[in-house]
């Protein structure tokens, strides 16, 4: 996945908007060493940093871990199934990023050995069912041109029971897991979506098809997910919880 950090910027404000509420949950102590996984633009790093001076962000992204340091954010590049650390952190933090990690056992593993014994994991990800009606158009735009739609699919959204017993195995006690439906208003249209999150549907798309493609996804979604004043409403649901190493 190619991510471009001015169409982020412009389609995806909304994801640090919300991710202010994990904020307290998490709640950074000025003392604490905390690793922000999946850090994006550095635009949440950069708040915990007010409070945790000793944060550090890590993307897969270097087009993100370039905007993340220019705004003054301690950042990384690197991949979530391949962190090395062990013990080195108070704190692991995460927002709309663990769905993007397929092999979620890693992670979660790699998580667990990076944390101090005590520390805790606080994230927010997609769940079951998330964007789901942007999903079902895609396939069906995908079927239409001889693709599958799950060979491209970039994501990983589980149920509540799944990932806390995913936590529980790799030696974390779940403290609070919760799934909700949070419909969320786009800053554009699902087009403009797309583009910022879903590119990997495009792959095997030739160049010339895939404004064609999009019309029709927009045509397919726009009596579901756009309203009376002409807004898109993507029909997001979360997963957020708190975990803490044994």
């Amino acid at each position: 996945m190619e991510w471009n950090a001015s169409d982020y910027g412009e389609n995806a404000g909304y994801v640090a908007k919300y991710g202010q509420e994990i904020l307290s949950l998490l709640s950074p102590q000025p003392e604490e060493s905390i690793l922000d996984l999946g850090c994006g633009d550095g635009e949440l790093t950069k708040v915990i940093a007010a409070k945790s001076p000793n944060v550090m962000g890590i993307d897969s992204s270097p087009q993100m871990i370039k905007k993340a340091k220019e705004r003054g954010v301690n950042a990384l590049v690197m991949d979530g199934e391949a962190m090395p650390y062990e013990n080195k952190f108070d704190a692991v933090f995460s927002n709309a990023s663990l769905h993007w990690m397929k092999n979620s056992d890693a992670v979660i593993d790699n998580v667990h050995r990076s944390l101090k014994p005590g520390g805790r994991f606080c994230a927010e990800m997609g769940g079951e069912g998330n964007i789901k009606s942007v999903v079902a158009a895609i396939y069906r735009g995908l079927k239409k041109i001889k693709l599958s739609g799950e060979e491209h699919n970039p994501w990983y959204f589980p149920n509540q029971e799944e990932y806390a017993e995913k936590l529980k195995k790799a030696g974390f006690e779940v403290k609070s897991i919760i799934e909700f439906s949070r419909p969320t208003k786009l800053p554009t249209d699902i087009t403009g979506w797309f583009i910022t999150f879903a590119q990997p549907f495009l792959n095997d798309i030739p160049s010339d098809q895939q404004e064609n493609f999009l019309q029709n996804i927009q045509q397919d979604l726009a009596a579901k997910l756009k309203n009376e004043q002409g807004e898109w409403i993507a029909d997001y649901v979360r997963l957020r919880f708190l975990a803490f190493k044994k």
